[in-house]
């Protein structure tokens, strides 16, 4: 900063910050946000008197802006076209809207649902693009409330739309909010996938090219959405897990989350139709909160994020924790540990997956078969089916298990057991739900599909009815789901698996890293030999290409290296199995192999 720049005299910016500030100018001139007009207003005004600190920041909030892909949109909330706001969702959804009217046939009218979670403006960013979707001529239908996300992927298919908007950042820091897009017709109301996320894109770029914000058509003759709507969700999701009447006394004692989140009335509703005693809750996390007091990530796989909850059931003497992330796509479950010094641990994304994978095979299989009731574990554990069916019993064959190809290979040793049929997609839920057949899917980072002909995307509410349901189930015979576990390990080997993320600060150190592990490919890791190395950049006979290496060891464990799609993280996934011996020498076998991996792995990519 010059010295009279540092006396607060004005000063003549270079051409490039001229420039910049010309930009945000334009941007603040259409801004309908008093909050992020004033905090623009500031930035400018102490750009333009030489604040090198301010120039740096509109450098940033203006250099670029938030790519609309395949995941939508998500950042942090702030004026600029590199942070979420009311002018870059504006943007969006008359970009959306003119990619609905490209697509629609002559004479039709599109539709769009509209929903929010409790997330700072995302009420604002909703009805913003009500207005919006409605102004263009496309029916719009906006949420009657704040709800999970998977009622908007339900809603597309419910109601016959066109396309769906979820206005939310999931599990993201505080600060941060999110613009997520499901289309309807033959996508079934999946998340969109290319080539639609370009061509929104374009339309996006466009719009926000040759109009301005208050330029934009808006109108206030958009729809709500009606009860029964919701309530057609809550009756075939607790559908899901309906609880006989024999079972009723044997429900395990649960300790519920909400996360600071929107989950907790519709999961409450969800469970007394299906049956279930009404959990105990963490008050302090039940109700939405866009401030999220009590977690510093409101992610139920992040440290820290369930003291509450292990604290409540400490207390309630628990035997089970239910945790949905704050939109409800997500589901945390932990149970009873004695030699964890919480008194409980959390399962993670492959064990829940491999017991609800287990789970789905059972119940299909006896449906197939016409048996009213299914061995879900060698006489461990009675499913009965004498409540209304699942979504699963109803699709045609062949019935498939579907994970995505970073998640666990014990839901294909679940599939081969069952004879069905096995698929590894890329990494994304949008991959997971459009498996043809899929009678159940999951994502190692907690999510699951359970009901595929109710909801076509990961639903952390049908999943917690689903694995509440088995723990009933196991509750009737005096089994618990770390009994569940063991019986997994006996029947289909036992699997471990671990993570290694690397954290950057410049991401060209990730191309380079796979770069290094691609031309200087390693003889071995962590003392055990590797049998091949797989560059998925070029494809396999079943994944299209993507920046994946997938190493196999001598001893069948397997290794996937690949950059984060939302982070700037390079992730490790180390996946370990071993089916011969005793329980206890498996789970040995599995321990000590996982544990050599990961420090080879940390080595190889520090």
């Amino acid at each position: 900063m010059t010295e009279a720049a540092g006396r607060g005299a004005p000063v003549s910016p270079d051409p490039v910050v001229l420039e910049l500030l010309g930009r945000a100018s334009a941007w603040l001139a259409q801004d309908p946000d008093g909050e992020t007009r004033a905090e623009l207003s500031g930035l400018i005004a102490e750009a333009a008197a030489g604040g090198e600190t301010s120039i740096a920041e509109l450098h940033d909030r203006f250099d670029t802006r938030l790519a609309f892909g395949t995941a939508g949109l998500r950042g942090a909330i702030a004026a600029g076209s590199n942070r979420m706001n009311r002018v870059l969702v504006s943007q969006a959804a008359a970009g959306i809207a003119a990619h609905l009217l490209e697509k629609a046939g002559d004479g039709e009218v599109p539709s769009v649902v509209i929903g929010y979670d409790g997330r700072k403006n995302s009420w604002v960013f909703a009805t913003d693009s009500a207005e919006i979707f409605a102004g263009a001529g496309i029916r719009a239908v906006l949420m009657p409330r704040m709800l999970p996300t998977p009622l908007v992927a339900f809603a597309v298919r419910e109601l016959g739309l066109s396309a769906g908007v979820m206005v939310t950042a999931s599990h993201n820091p505080p600060l941060d909010n999110g613009y997520k897009v499901y289309l309807g017709g033959a996508d079934e109301g999946s998340q969109i996938v290319s080539p639609s996320d370009e061509e929104i894109s374009a339309h996006i770029l466009r719009v926000a090219r040759e109009m301005t914000v208050p330029e934009l058509a808006r109108s206030s003759e958009y729809e709500t959405a009606p009860e029964s709507l919701i309530d057609a969700y809550i009756a075939k999701t607790a559908a899901v897990g309906w609880l006989p009447p024999s079972e009723i006394g044997a429900q395990p004692r649960v300790v519920y989350t909400a996360m600071h989140g929107v989950g907790w009335q519709t999961f409450a509703a969800v469970l007394g139709r299906a049956g279930f005693i009404e959990p105990d809750v963490v008050e302090a996390q039940i109700h939405p909160d866009p401030v999220f007091p009590t977690v510093a990530f409101p992610n139920p796989e992040e440290p820290g994020a369930l003291d509450l909850a292990y604290a409540t059931a400490r207390t309630e003497g628990a035997h089970l924790i239910i945790a949905n992330d704050p939109d409800a796509d997500r589901l945390g479950i932990a149970i009873p540990d004695a030699g964890n010094a919480e008194g409980y641990r959390r399962l993670t994304g492959n064990e829940v997956g491999a017991l609800l994978g287990w789970r789905a095979a059972e119940l299909y299989t006896a449906s197939a078969s016409g048996v009213a009731a299914g061995d879900a574990a060698g006489d461990a554990a009675a499913v009965e089916l004498a409540g209304p069916p699942t979504a699963a019993t109803e699709v045609a064959a062949p019935a498939t298990l579907a994970c995505s190809v970073v998640s666990s290979p014990a839901l294909a040793a679940v599939a081969a057991a069952y004879g069905l049929r096995f698929r590894e997609t890329l990494t994304g839920f949008k991959w997971v739900s459009r498996v043809p057949g899929l009678i159940f899917g999951y994502e190692e980072a907690l999510g699951y599909l359970v009901n595929p002909e109710t909801v076509r995307d990961k639903d952390g509410i049908s999943a917690a009815v689903a694995f509440l349901s088995l723990a009933s189930d196991l509750a009737v015979d005096g089994f618990t789901i770390a009994d569940q576990l063991d019986n997994f390990s006996e029947r289909f080997g036992h699997f471990g698996s671990a993570q290694v993320s690397l954290r950057v600060t410049e991401l060209s150190r990730i191309g380079a890293l796979m770069q290094h592990l691609r031309t200087t490919p390693p003889n071995e890791i962590g003392g055990i030999a590797v049998a091949s190395i797989e560059d998925l950049s070029h494809g396999s006979a079943e994944l299209p290409p993507s920046d994946i290496l997938r190493i196999r060891t001598i001893d069948g464990s397997r290794i996937m290296v690949r950059p984060s799609g939302t982070e700037p993280k390079l992730k490790v996934y180390i996946d370990v199995s071993s089916d011969s011996g005793t329980l206890q020498e498996r789970k040995a076998s599995v321990a000590a192999r996982l544990a050599a991996l990961e420090t080879g792995m940390r080595e190889l990519v520090s």
